[in-house]
């Protein structure tokens, strides 16, 4: 299966916490990072006031079910000191599973697409460097889902980059 992750980071070294998850999901038996966005800084969106995030998205191959993937990014985000302490508030790494294939899933723990995917740009601008044409199930695709929402605190960082690392 073809699975895309939202990485995301506002805490501590954001740059190797980025880093850190890549590596992490290419260490992860069953899955293999297939391509990297380029990485944004972005502007908060919701939550209380807390510092910029770098956001990236990466595209998977994986032969792990979904909830089975849901749990490996959530075991890497505990490795990496993630918090849950307060709703949308600042985080060392947040994982988003925003999809795998064409498959829709809602179930207690895990509902795909992401269901908030579709309307952000920090999401949708990383996303659309990779897998422009992709048809977001019950959405439209990435690149025109784009072109409707508002990037203005999405700001291309050309001078850092992540890498798949063996």
């Amino acid at each position: 299966m073809k699975a895309t992750v939202g990485l995301g980071s506002n805490m501590g070294d954001r740059l190797a916490n980025l880093q850190f998850a890549i590596d992490s999901l290419n260490a992860t038996v069953g899955t293999q990072v297939h391509s990297i966005s380029p990485v944004y800084e972005t502007d908060p969106v919701g939550g209380p006031a807390q510092d910029d995030y770098l956001n990236a998205v990466v595209v998977l191959k994986t032969i792990l079910s979904p909830e089975q993937l849901l749990d490996a990014t959530q075991q890497i985000e505990l490795a990496a000191h993630r918090e849950r302490s307060e709703h949308w508030g600042p985080r060392t790494l947040d994982l988003d599973l925003l999809a795998m294939d064409d498959l829709t899933l809602n179930s207690q723990n895990l509902v795909l697409p992401h269901p908030r995917a579709h309307e952000r740009g920090f999401v949708l601008l990383p996303w659309s460097t990779l897998d422009p044409d992709y048809l977001i199930p019950g959405h439209r695709c990435v690149a025109e889902l784009l072109a409707e929402v508002d990037i203005s605190g999405v700001r291309s960082r050309p001078d850092l980059t992540l890498v798949v690392t063996q």
